[in-house]
């Protein structure tokens, strides 16, 4: 694998014009409330409303011309495949995205924005996959994986240089995985930077696949997931998991009904709209899965594409 911290700071200066450089958020009523000192890094309000705008943006742009041409292909419940989506029309390719038919309606509607080309498939990870090597089959696109991808990975670790500039002196860096794609890149990124530092990984607990594998040594794969983190269902990739494996110093699991305490906190404190998976992290923090009292914590907030006519807590 060639993924390391020159990659991650290449990645960084490749996707600069094409992204935004995300604020880092501070709430004294959190920060009371967790004993900690508490720092958000707010991809919610990254190009499509999530942090899969730097890892597709990195990708599509390290293509080579003439690969370029032939487009590119993806796989995603949504964040992914708006943002690749919106990289390969910034390069005028296109780009031809699978998703799965319970996919959240705002999320197909930035894909169609974007001018991604959509197949949908049945939700599950085979149909998925199976989907996306028939079309690269047709069209001789090349695919951008989510999070199996190493320029992806790239991309996503830049999050990490930009935290540890705006904030050098955590302690803790607390990251949702699904897939695997930003935290092994934000881990890889950080330890690089700052070896002493903890990642500590937060799942859903009816998807914690991530959890298992870590706790036993060797991937563990999930058929059913049951969680409001739409983005988080996938399995942990391989790739990911040995970088994780390397990296990462826990991996906390976290309630649905913890998920949605942490999203409607933020809303009602900080006045941020942070969708299910992003919210994992300070789910965490509520449920108290990490010990963070006295210590300064970055939470990753890795996207705000929120359903507003399906507020999860209207079915609570």
């Amino acid at each position: 694998m060639s993924l390391d911290l020159a990659a991650i700071t290449a990645a960084h200066e490749r996707i600069r014009p094409h992204i935004h450089r995300t604020p880092v958020l501070t709430s004294e009523r959190l920060d009371a409330a967790s004993g900690a000192s508490l720092f958000f890094k707010c991809e919610n309000f990254q190009k499509v409303g999530a942090f899969k705008a730097r890892g597709a943006t990195n990708a599509v742009f390290a293509l080579d011309e003439e690969t370029a041409r032939r487009g590119v292909a993806t796989h995603s419940s949504g964040n992914h495949a708006a943002a690749l989506s919106r990289a390969a029309r910034l390069r005028g390719i296109a780009a031809h995205i699978v998703m799965p038919s319970n996919s959240p309606k705002v999320k197909v509607r930035a894909v169609e924005g974007y001018g991604g080309r959509i197949v949908f498939c049945e939700p599950n990870q085979r149909a998925r996959e199976e989907a996306c090597t028939r079309i690269i089959a047709e069209t001789g696109a090349t695919l951008i994986h989510p999070f199996e991808n190493e320029d992806v990975m790239a991309g996503q670790g830049t999050i990490a240089l930009e935290l540890l500039e705006d904030v050098p002196d955590l302690d803790f860096i607390l990251c949702p995985v699904g897939g695997g794609g930003v935290l092994s890149g934000i881990a890889l990124a950080a330890k690089g930077l700052r070896p002493d530092i903890k990642v500590i990984a937060t799942e859903p607990a009816g998807a914690d696949d991530a959890a298992q594998s870590f706790q036993q040594h060797q991937l563990v794969y999930q058929e059913q997931k049951n969680t409001i983190a739409d983005g988080l269902r996938t399995n942990l990739g391989a790739p990911n998991f040995a970088l994780v494996q390397r990296y990462v110093d826990d991996i906390v699991t976290v309630s649905d009904e913890g998920i949605i305490a942490a999203m409607r906190t933020l809303w009602e404190t900080m006045k941020i709209v942070v969708e299910p998976s992003g919210a994992v992290p300070y789910g965490a923090v509520i449920e108290g899965k990490i010990d963070c009292r006295g210590k300064r914590v970055a939470l990753i907030l890795t996207g705000g594409n929120v359903d507003l006519d399906a507020l999860p807590w209207m079915k609570f």
